[in-house]
């Protein structure tokens, strides 16, 4: 089963809280593709969920969405005088 294209970096969880994805890794019994992550909230607990259930869609108010989606921060400017 090749390794689904789940990249390390910043994600953000439909909710709105952002995660850390670390790494993947593969279940020893199912060889299931499992995404390595972590709350940059709170405790900054780390967890593990199926990467099909990572990628998938979520139903939100009626709009289907990403569960978790690649996050890039950006740094705003202030305008220059």
């Amino acid at each position: 089963m090749p390794a689904p294209a789940i990249s390390p970096g910043l994600y953000r969880h439909y909710k709105g809280r952002l995660y850390q994805v670390w790494q993947l890794a593969q279940h020893s019994e199912t060889r299931e593709w499992l995404v390595v992550y972590q709350a940059l909230y709170g405790d900054y607990g780390w967890w593990v969920r199926p990467a099909a259930m990572f990628s998938e869609d979520v139903e939100v108010n009626g709009q289907r969405q990403p569960r978790f989606a690649a996050y890039t921060p950006h740094t705003e400017t202030p305008d220059r005088v």
